[in-house]
């Protein structure tokens, strides 16, 4: 019996898990330094969890040694000879076995397997506490992280990619964290304390089964090696596999309608076959390490059989001293191959580690002042002297950008894509900072002030309509939380959102799935206008509010957007030029310069590249 814990088939360190990186670790011995950085605080815990360990593996390989003297007690009654085999003096024969001796080392093997499977417990359970601990702790870090970081670092990493490092690696760490941390440390003290046993008992026996780990290590390299290169591609096809379900499944209507759904069925065909290609070659060379360990075992077990029978009938050694020895032959094979099989694990959590420690060490956003200014008024007041911004060295975007925006003025910028009108905006939220001038919001430089200050006096609504799982109630107050019930229906009706959720069977108790499919487009572009007007924003930022609608929504929505804009400094991109004719400045942006400034007569009269503008898309209209 041992004290050894057994991985399962199902998640063994050979069994792939969805979602586990593919990749070997790029720096195994930097990775696992800084993972023990990461278990530092759980040093006494370790400690503990080692005592723990090292109580129940001795315990447990006493085992074999008291069942050895209990095989003597029987062998000495029945044959009439001593207990100790190796004494030649004459004996007397057929003397009764000595039952009660042999139940005190029965229950004494009881008691040790007992107390050794208590503490393996307690060892096990202290573990899993330590590697729960540490994952908590490290997603503690990575989403406090998350929030120091700035909108570049966002706009640069895919989205996909930013979250399978926040769930997928800090899972398959967790996952190798505690396969590999219990099964490492038993197997290593297992070794340790049968290895002596094993000496205790007979020295010619144990040196004969050492042979064997060079065996273990060769044939452990050897398929490791080639299972290797089938894991990794196990994983590509499985991620380029789940890359074409989710695309076929994405635009399924277009396959559909351009009869492209065989294509989509070979394609699918192809890929799967690669894929059951290489997994079954995986499986099967990471299936044969036990198989192979198990030959090994079973190998020393002949080889300590036929030694320890010759050694027998040469007086050398008891018969119970043989028994002893075979158990423990068999326990010091298991947890060479449990070693063997972890190199696999341990690469992958490493190199989920690395990636999670790539997200940690990222360059954050300047921290906010220690003591953050605060304006004395809340007018809205904007005012961009001498701006300058590139979002890379060597590419020139805004160049020397002065604009004065009064409190309440409305304006709207216009110009061809990439010509820095999203851009303008993101710089008064401090999304990005600039890299000369300054911009002062009532007086005050925005970058004196703290970021989350800044932006409680802003609001903005998008073009795509961001709405999270719950009730409509609930994400009109998102941006105020301790809004009273009145103050929600006010809003609703100021933006015409009322008018449809009165017709709902739950009103306002209505729960939206995370696309809030439910509603249409349009009245999902209310709600979110409604949030905007809820907060009470010195700054309104309308990006492209109305692009995704109808005529006729579109309407509706200028008419909540001009409740919204009432009294507040606004800023309006739009690219239907006809939604911002009312706005009281319009700004024509070209290649991050502001080319001309007006009202929507004036610029048409001036004929420059609003006047362009505007004709080109009242042209395209006419077609």
């Amino acid at each position: 019996m041992s004290s050894t814990s057994h991985t399962s088939s199902r998640n063994g360190p050979g069994m792939p898990q969805h979602g586990v990186p593919t990749e070997r670790s790029r720096d195994l011995r930097g990775a696992l330094r800084r993972i023990a950085s990461l278990l530092a605080p759980e040093r006494r815990a370790i400690v503990l969890a080692l005592l723990l360990s090292a109580a129940s593996v001795a315990l447990s390989a006493l085992g074999p040694l008291l069942l050895g003297e209990a095989t003597n007690v029987i062998v000495a009654g029945v044959t009439g000879a001593p207990a100790d085999m190796t004494d030649t003096a004459a004996s007397s024969p057929a003397i009764a076995i000595d039952f009660p001796l042999l139940a005190r080392f029965l229950a004494a093997a009881v008691a040790l397997y007992l107390f050794s499977a208590l503490f393996g417990w307690a060892q096990a359970w202290l573990l899993n506490r330590i590697t729960q601990r540490t994952t908590w702790r490290l997603r503690e870090r990575v989403e406090a992280k998350l929030h120091r970081l700035p909108l570049a670092y966002f706009d640069t990493m895919p989205r996909g990619e930013l979250l399978s490092r926040v769930t997928n690696d800090i899972d398959n760490l967790s996952q190798s964290l505690q396969q590999t941390f219990n099964q490492m440390l038993n197997s290593v003290l297992t070794l340790l304390g049968v290895g002596v046993m094993m000496f205790i008992v007979s020295v010619p026996l144990a040196l004969l089964t050492l042979l064997v780990i060079p065996l273990v290590f060769a044939i452990t390299r050897l398929i490791a090696r080639r299972s290797k290169r089938l894991f990794t591609a196990q994983w590509a096809l499985t991620g380029e596999l789940n890359a074409q379900i989710e695309e076929a499944y994405s635009g399924h209507a277009l396959v559909r309608v351009f009869g492209r759904w065989r294509e989509v069925t070979r394609r699918f065909a192809q890929q799967n076959q690669q894929l059951y290609e290489a997994s079954f070659g995986a499986q099967f060379l990471s299936g044969i390490v036990m198989p192979a360990m198990m030959f090994i075992g079973n190998l020393a077990y002949v080889v300590v059989a036929v030694a320890g029978g010759l050694m027998v009938a040469a007086g050398s050694i008891t018969l119970g001293g043989v028994q002893a020895f075979i158990q423990y032959s068999r326990q010091f094979t298991q947890p060479l191959s449990q070693l063997g099989s972890l190199v696999n694990l341990v690469q992958s959590g490493a190199a989920s580690a690395e990636r999670v420690f790539e997200l940690l060490d990222a360059q954050e956003q300047t921290p906010d002042p220690t003591v953050p200014a605060v304006p004395a008024t809340h007018c809205g007041r904007l005012v961009f002297e001498h701006v300058r911004f590139r979002y890379q060295p060597d590419k020139p975007l805004i160049e020397d950008l002065t604009l004065t925006v009064e409190p309440g003025e409305s304006i709207a910028i216009v110009g061809p894509s990439g010509s820095g009108k999203t851009t303008l905006v993101n710089l008064i939220l401090r999304f990005y900072e600039i890299d000369q001038g300054r911009i002062t919001l009532d007086g005050m430089d925005i970058r004196t002030m703290a970021r989350a200050q800044l932006r409680r006096r802003t609001a903005m609504v998008l073009q795509d309509t961001w709405l999270f799982g719950g009730s409509i109630r609930a994400n009109i107050a998102y941006g105020r939380p301790d809004a009273t019930p009145a103050e929600i229906l006010e809003a609703a009706r100021a933006t015409y959102v009322d008018a449809f959720v009165r017709r709902l069977p739950d009103g306002y108790d209505t729960v939206l799935d995370d696309e809030a499919s439910s509603l249409s487009v349009g009245q999902r572009q209310l709600i979110t206008i409604a949030r905007a007007f809820l907060a009470q924003p010195s700054v309104l930022i309308l990006d492209e509010a109305t692009s995704s609608v109808d005529t006729r929504t579109e309407l509706l929505l200028q008419k909540a957007m001009n409740a919204l804009r009432a009294e507040r400094t606004s800023f309006i991109i739009a690219h239907r030029l006809s939604t911002i004719r009312d706005a009281d400045r319009i700004i024509v942006m070209e290649a991050g310069r502001i080319v001309e400034q007006g009202r929507h007569a004036e610029l048409l009269a001036a004929g420059g590249s609003y006047a362009r503008l505007y004709a080109a898309q009242f042209a395209g209209q006419q077609e």
